[in-house]
C-alpha cells in the first residue's frame, strides 16, 4: 500500500475561496467619488469671475482689491458670494504668510457664506530651468534691447 496525499479537500477549499473573491470584487469601490460639472447642452452665458482671496503678509485681497482687515474681507466676500450665487471661494496664499493669517482668511470666507473653499497653488516661478540660449544669442538680444531703448529715447 502506498500513502498518497488526498488533495480533494484542498481543491474544494480553494474553489470556495475563488468563488467568494469573485463575488466580493465587483462590490468593492473602484473609483474616487468626484463632483464633476455637467456638460451644458445649450450655449451658456459667461459666468461672473471667480472669487479669489489672496492672503499676503501685510494685507488681504479679493480679486486684486486690497483689504486691510479680516472683517473688511468678510464684507467683500459676502457681497461677492451674494452676487455670484454658487458660494465657491478660492484662496491663494503668498509665500511666507503666517498660518494664523491664513486661518483668519478661511474663517472670514466661511463666515461670509462660502459653501465651498478651494486652495489655489500656483508657483510664481518654474521649478525647473528653461532651456537657455547660447551666450552669443543672449548678447545679441541685449544689444537689440539697448538699441531699441536708445532709439525710443532719441525719438522723445
Amino acid at each position: 500500500m502506498k500513502a498518497d496525499i488526498n488533495v480533494t479537500p484542498l481543491i474544494d477549499v480553494l474553489l470556495v475561496l475563488l468563488i467568494i473573491f469573485m463575488l466580493v470584487t465587483p462590490v468593492a469601490p473602484t473609483a474616487l467619488d468626484a463632483a464633476l460639472p455637467d456638460t451644458p447642452r445649450e450655449r451658456v452665458e459667461r459666468a461672473a469671475p471667480a472669487l479669489v482671496v489672496e492672503v499676503r503678509p501685510d494685507t488681504f485681497a479679493l480679486n486684486g482689491i486690497p483689504v486691510l482687515t479680516a472683517a473688511g474681507l468678510e464684507d467683500l466676500v459676502r457681497r461677492g458670494v451674494s452676487t455670484r450665487g454658487d458660494g465657491t471661494v478660492f484662496v491663494r496664499v503668498a509665500a511666507g504668510v503666517e498660518y494664523a493669517r491664513v486661518v483668519d482668511a478661511l474663517d472670514a470666507a466661511k463666515g461670509a457664506g462660502a459653501a465651498r473653499i478651494g486652495l489655489v497653488d500656483e508657483p510664481s516661478v518654474r521649478p525647473w530651468p528653461v532651456t537657455r540660449a547660447p551666450r552669443r544669442v543672449v548678447a545679441r538680444r541685449r544689444q537689440r534691447q539697448n538699441g531699441a531703448a536708445l532709439r525710443l529715447s532719441s525719438i522723445s
